[in-house]
């Protein structure tokens, strides 16, 4: 694990793990790491089991362009935009896949390459459909 600065190369975007099964209705994590492959076009993801969070790596100035969204997102389903200002434990290359003991930060979506990155607008359609679905299952 390696604590890396947020803001210069890529900042990320912590998603709490209920929003993500919320949408899927499970909370395995192949059937997870899967989900989140294929609605981020196979954009980066890390995962910490142990806060039960994914952390989606978008464009270094994503947290600036999104100050107002991220803003509602933080007080309404714990997601926040996190860049300049903060470090990231970024697993290793090779951490691929919820280890055996299960509390081990892993990539639940491999970075391709150092270029490839989250699409803002799919990280930001997974977050308006998890919201939909919660408030869904609070309104029952």
């Amino acid at each position: 694990m390696a604590l890396l600065p947020l803001g210069t190369l890529f900042s990320a975007v912590r998603i709490p793990g209920r929003l993500v099964f919320a949408l899927i209705g499970s909370d395995e994590p192949r059937a997870v790491d899967a989900f989140l492959g294929q609605v981020l076009e196979g954009g980066p993801v890390i995962c910490d089991p142990h806060g039960h969070r994914y952390y989606a790596l978008v464009p270094a100035g994503m947290p600036v362009t999104w100050h107002q969204a991220a803003e509602e997102w933080r007080a309404a389903l714990d997601v926040d935009v996190l860049g300049r200002g903060t470090y990231l434990g970024v697993p290793r290359r090779d951490a691929v896949g919820v280890a055996p003991q299960g509390c081990v930060s892993y990539w639940a979506v491999p970075m391709s390459s150092a270029a490839t990155l989250c699409a803002p607008l799919a990280v930001a359609r997974l977050i308006a459909a998890g919201q939909h679905r919660i408030a869904e299952g609070l309104q029952r």
